[in-house]
């Protein structure tokens, strides 16, 4: 089987598109789960965080599923979601869509250059849900906004939130920040445990200056990765829920890959958020796909580059030398 597919990244958090429109390719889930373990693997194939399927919609524009490196499914991921948004509207010939995801139908649209000659995409994180249940998170109380999980830690604060991903974020130090303690702590609540048994994504977050955060991720089914854009989005709410900043707001969110902006508005007592930032193309690719027994084996027959990255890793360094003054 030929497949044709794309490589992107959302502040390097990287992933393999797939049209399964364009190919008619009649993949199950299984065989999504296959690719995603066989393709994803950085040392044997193409490498990369997971795969975006992009599938016609009957309430959207277009539908898009998320696969993990590990073959597990993802309600949601903020990075993904630009690539697939971008994909959509070019292929739409529109600068706005609505993407059918997991939990809700989301809106995505072309927004200003965050930086120069860099295409951006906006794209809307909800639904945002503080109840223990949407987790899961297995405590006798119907939420946790900055208190103490002594199982865990007798050091550190924890919020958790559901957007709709299942989120534990921590404001941290830069001292904190450089030990494995975050290592440590994903891993546990990432392996069979009595809080989490659904896993969750563990964000550690220092406060920069007003309006300028950083965040690292654990992802769930991922492990460490460049950027989560939906650990950043619950991130930033966090920052707004402790009056470090402000509502309605663009907030600069450093990564290890770069920089995205989230804005967080509420209505109602009811959260949403604007994510805002790259959707690069790497290269297209055409391999030949053999669904084995044993396992797929996968054979890269075209490549060619899109000459985006370059440009990118300029707004790098730019987030780099900024991070460097804290």
């Amino acid at each position: 089987m030929l497949v044709d597919l794309i490589k992107c990244h959302g502040s390097h958090n990287d992933f393999l598109l797939i049209d399964e429109s364009e190919g008619n390719y009649k993949f199950d889930d299984f065989k999504r789960r296959d690719l995603a373990l066989a393709l994803c693997d950085r040392e044997k194939s193409l490498g990369a965080d997971g795969i975006l399927f992009i599938r016609p919609s009957k309430v959207a524009d277009a539908q898009y599923r998320i696969f993990n490196s590990d073959g597990t499914e993802a309600s949601m991921c903020g990075n993904g979601l630009r690539c697939a948004g971008r994909y959509v509207c070019e292929k739409l010939g529109k600068d706005e869509a609505v993407i059918e995801t997991m939990k809700a139908n989301l809106k995505v649209k072309k927004h200003e250059e965050i930086f120069i000659d860099i295409p951006t995409y906006q794209v809307e994180i909800s639904p945002v849900s503080f109840n223990l249940t949407s987790l899961p998170l297995n405590l006798d109380q119907e939420t946790l906004i900055q208190e103490k999980i002594p199982q865990l830690s007798e050091e550190l604060t924890f919020t958790a939130l559901a957007v709709p991903n299942p989120h534990l974020t921590a404001i941290v130090s830069k001292e904190q920040l450089a030990t494995d303690l975050q290592k440590e702590l994903s891993e546990k609540v990432n392996n069979p445990n009595d809080l989490f048994p659904d896993g969750v994504n563990v964000s550690f977050v220092r406060l920069l200056e007003k309006g300028n955060i950083f965040v690292r991720t654990f992802e769930r089914g991922v492990g460490f990765t460049n950027a989560c854009g939906t650990a950043m989005s619950a991130s930033t709410l966090v920052t707004c829920l402790i009056n470090e900043n402000e509502l309605d707001q663009p907030i600069n969110v450093y990564n290890n890959g770069g920089m995205v902006q989230c804005a967080v508005h509420e209505q109602d007592g009811t959260y949403t958020i604007d994510l805002i930032g790259n959707a690069t193309y790497v290269y297209s690719a055409q391999i030949e796909v053999d669904f084995k027994q044993e396992g797929i084996v996968a054979e890269i027959l075209e490549q060619e580059d899109f000459n985006e990255d370059l440009q990118y890793s300029r707004l790098q360094e730019h987030a780099k030398k900024y991070l460097s003054h804290f």
